[in-house]
């Protein structure tokens, strides 16, 4: 195959070469179906530790080391039909053993649904008395402080019960959401210069907003939001339940709001959020001055929301082969020292990725952080994009590869507060090291749109988004009706607010909200843009620092896993997300990209 070759018809015509090596995991499928058996005879080993948890500091430890077997032995089994799987979706064999696999998670997630109550009952004047008779305990005394600070929020068995009997009922505002907007919305198709019609989905907007052709784009604009128009009603009845729902919860167990109770669960402040929406509050004009650049580069006389996307430069985008990308990520990432890229290579040579797609193939790209070594699912392109998401799957998986090695099995997975930094921080090393290479001034313009493209989608939109969130939950909270109307309402002020006076607010971005999945995530989506900021923060300090702000970020963040919060995990590499600092300093870097395209574009 040459390096030009993106596709194939068939999983079995891709060169060995280019696969991931599950074979790591087990030699065979017959492997695979002799370890499905010994998964299964776990179950009767946990059921015997039921009802003995706080009866010995021995018992306790030895259910936890069991806890940390059961762990290990699923990471094996399950990422071997999980990646399978993925490989084919039409081999029926794979998602046959994926099917197999959920089923046996459900198994042993219910046997040790026991384990939590028990170890709440402990009291604290025992548990020290375990941590003294026991030393081995002492590992897991992050763990445990996790469970027990959630004793405030526990309630009476018949009231667990109810919340529990209650689990369905609060996933049906994004099932239902799901099946409107992914299965019963369809949109008109549109029609570009040559005649072609052009299918309008949820995959093939944005795709259809970066073109070229202005008419495409409004045309799709319009076709998609026709449609979010006609279903608003219902799209609102659906949010305002979400809420209802996270608020009937959150004051179930006890939280001041929604927020803090799901915040609560990472260990992250809801100072973090309020600090994040008020540092980019403070940073509005960076974005009017963005806005004003794009609608100069793009010489229209009016800039639309439909403008946002298409790149502010045209005909610099030039095919990228995966070996010259590979050469370009080592090159940039040298900067994190040799131990780093040795780590690198071999996640190249030895068969970590998936790299190219094939029929039938998962779409999209994602990194397993398996503890035989990670394992990265690409569909790779030979274009700029195609590079930066395997510089982010790397990023990904380097991490989980040296907290796996670093961490105890219990302390090795890290939240996901910080699950975009590593990848992000990738993403800006190598952005930096292009920028740097370059001496064309037009790809350098190019590579500057696809950064400044980071920031606004990420920082500016993903805040955007999370302060509609919080907006939302807090009419829900003061007892206010959400509809429609009022839906559109808060998002049209967010728009004027975020994007300023010199773009037309076409009212149909009104109804964005209605398309946007994370609104029924639980205060996730702010996660993308604190990631980012840290990421942008912690590679400023690689560049700038050199040796020791590389120590801090190998030592402190890459090989931290979970074994403290989050915030305390940035901090200790040389980020306080405590503070405004971190997205005050990437909004800068911001500022000055825009002046420098400016300048390149003059």
């Amino acid at each position: 195959m040459n390096n030009q070759q993106n596709s194939y018809e068939k999983r079995s015509e891709v060169p060995r070469e280019h696969t991931w090596a599950t074979e790591d995991l087990y030699a065979n499928d017959a492997d695979w179906k002799k370890d499905l058996e010994k998964v299964k005879e776990l179950l009767p080993q946990i059921e015997s530790f039921r009802g003995k948890l706080g009866t010995s500091a021995d018992s306790l430890l030895n259910f936890l080391k069991l806890q940390d077997e059961i762990i290990v032995q699923m990471d094996k089994f399950a990422n071997y039909s999980l990646r399978k799987a993925d490989e084919d979706t039409k081999n029926t064999t794979y998602q046959g053993y994926k099917d197999q696999t959920m089923s046996v998670c459900v198994e042993i997630s219910s046997a040790l649904s026991f384990a939590e109550p028990e170890i709440l009952e402990i009291s604290e004047d025992t548990l020290n008395t375990f941590y003294e008779q026991q030393p081995g305990l002492s590992q897991y005394r992050r763990c445990l402080n996790d469970i027990i600070k959630k004793k405030a929020h526990i309630l009476s068995d018949i009231e667990e019960k109810i919340l529990a009997a209650a689990g369905d009922l609060a996933q049906s505002p994004e099932d239902i959401f799901g099946l409107l907007n992914n299965a019963d919305m369809t949109y008109e198709s549109v029609t570009d210069i040559e005649g072609n019609r052009l299918a309008v989905t949820q995959a093939s907007f944005i795709p259809l907003m970066q073109n070229y052709d202005r008419n495409v784009r409004k045309d799709a604009f319009e076709s998609l939001y026709k449609t979010y128009d006609e279903h608003k009603n219902t799209a609102a009845a659906i949010l305002s339940a979400q809420m209802k729902q996270l608020n009937f919860f959150a004051k179930m167990r006890r939280y001041n709001s929604p927020l803090e109770a799901a915040l609560d669960q990472t260990n992250v402040a809801p100072q973090v959020y309020y600090n994040l929406i008020e540092a980019v509050h403070e940073n509005m004009e960076s974005m009017y001055k963005y806005v004003r650049l794009r609608k100069k580069l793009l010489k229209v006389d009016a800039l639309h929301m439909y403008d946002l996307y298409v790149p502010m430069v045209s005909d610099a985008e030039r095919e990228i082969s995966f070996t010259e990308t590979k050469e370009n990520i080592r090159e940039a990432l040298a900067v994190l020292g040799e131990d780093y890229v040795a780590l690198l290579d071999e996640g190249f040579h030895n068969r970590w990725i998936d790299i190219y797609e094939n029929t039938g193939k998962r779409s999209g790209a994602y990194s397993s952080g398996c503890r035989v070594h990670p394992y990265i699912l690409l569909n790779y392109k030979n274009n700029l994009d195609g590079e930066f998401t395997t510089v982010h799957e790397m990023g990904h998986a380097l991490h989980s590869y040296l907290s796996n090695k670093n961490q105890p099995v219990v302390d090795a997975d890290y939240v996901i507060f910080v699950a975009e930094v590593a990848s992000t921080c990738n993403e800006a090393l190598l952005m930096q090291h292009l920028l740097k290479k370059t001496t064309d001034k037009k790809e350098r313009a190019y590579l500057i749109n696809y950064f400044l493209e980071q920031f606004r989608t990420t920082l500016y939109r993903q805040t955007m988004f999370a302060e509609f969130e919080l907006k939302m939950s807090q009419m829900v909270q003061n007892g206010e009706s959400i509809n429609s109307e009022s839906a559109c309402r808060v998002y049209h002020e967010l728009i004027d607010l975020y994007f300023g006076k010199d773009i037309v607010h076409d009212s149909k971005i009104d109804l964005e909200w209605a398309r946007i999945p994370h609104f029924f995530y639980n205060f996730y989506v702010y996660q993308y843009a604190t990631g980012f900021s840290a990421a942008i923060a912690l590679s400023q300090k690689i560049l700038s620092e050199g040796a020791p702000a590389v120590k801090a970020y190998k030592e402190s963040f890459l090989s931290a896993g979970c074994s403290k919060d989050p915030v305390s995990i940035l901090k200790d590499a040389g980020v306080d997300m405590s503070t405004k600092k971190p997205v005050e300093e990437a909004l800068k870097l911001f500022d000055s990209l825009i002046d420098e395209m400016e300048e390149l574009m003059r």
